[in-house]
């Protein structure tokens, strides 16, 4: 990547303006999400030839947010690399979810500037391929919450509820989620913030119950295929 590129795409508008108003990632911003989804919504479209028009938009809506684009630059410790002004710096900046969201897509597209089409969507699928795969295990292709709640509302587990505890200073709290479905309690999930933590919680409860009703399918038919054996 041309180092004009690569530094422009971790410059975020508070150090430029308190720098004198230089260039800031937002138009590169711009550009990598185009990008980010195209790739998506292609390999989406291929992956997935059954479902429909909504089905897919769902499922793009669940890797393309800005939460599954800050967890990417998480696990690249993005956060490190990006210019903030002084306010931003004080504030928690580095790990704030729409700063690292945009500095994602800014690096998408440094990318694509530098490489091409080619070159940008080996990065996306490298890093977004994984999260690609698990939107589709997750039912209502949206959030685990959501997925969880209409597991529990189909099976006449009643609604779920959750518990959240928090805990550390205001500048680096973490939370901890359980959810209770029909009195059995899952958990617990944990996050820099209650939502986070309450969809890990909701997925860890979502995963158990489907194996459950997976291995009572199976169950049920061994006992079927018995029954009916002379």
């Amino acid at each position: 990547m041309e180092p004009e590129h690569f530094g422009l795409a971790f410059m975020h508008r508070s150090y430029a303006y308190e720098h004198g108003g230089l260039p800031t990632n937002e138009r590169l911003e711009f550009l990598g999400d185009a990008v980010l989804g195209l790739v998506v919504t292609d390999h989406l479209y291929r992956a997935h030839p059954d479902l429909s028009e909504g089905q897919l938009a769902k499922l793009r809506a669940a890797v393309v947010n800005s939460r599954a684009l800050a967890g990417v630059a998480r696990g690249l410790d993005l956060g490190q690399a990006v210019r903030l002004g002084k306010g931003e710096e004080s504030t928690g900046g580095r790990d704030k979810t729409s700063i690292l969201a945009d500095t994602t897509e800014a690096f998408i597209g440094a990318v694509f500037i530098t490489h091409g089409i080619e070159g940008a969507s080996a990065l996306v699928h490298h890093l977004f391929d994984p999260l690609m795969a698990k939107a589709a295990t997750i039912g209502a292709g949206l959030d685990w919450k959501t997925s969880l709640q209409e597991h529990a509302s189909s099976h006449g587990l009643g609604v779920p509820h959750y518990t959240v505890a928090e805990d550390g200073p205001d500048h680096a709290k973490s939370f901890e989620a359980t959810v209770t479905i029909a009195d059995r309690q899952f958990g617990p999930g944990l996050g820099r913030n209650k939502k986070q933590a309450e969809q890990q919680a909701a997925e860890q409860a979502f995963a158990a119950l489907q194996a459950e009703t997976a291995a009572r399918s199976v169950a049920d038919g061994s006992a079927n295929t018995g029954a009916g054996t002379p």
